[in-house]
């Protein structure tokens, strides 16, 4: 449980501070993906999940 809340407040950080460094990025980006496809937005969404599962996977396999 302990690591789950680390987790979540790791994501947290990092979400923040996208927000507060590049705030126009971000709006720019949210409007990219509005004018993409369903389809094309759960792809995307399906590879950073993938992304992160071998993120984890590895730093597991690392001892961290």
């Amino acid at each position: 449980m302990t690591v789950a809340l680390y987790a979540i407040g790791l994501v947290l950080i990092v979400e923040g501070l996208v927000y507060v460094l590049a705030p126009s990025i971000v709006e720019d980006l949210l409007a990219m993906l509005r004018s993409l496809p369903e389809g094309q937005r759960r792809t995307l969404g399906l590879l950073a999940m993938i992304a992160g599962l071998i993120f984890v996977w590895t730093a597991k396999a690392l001892g961290a």
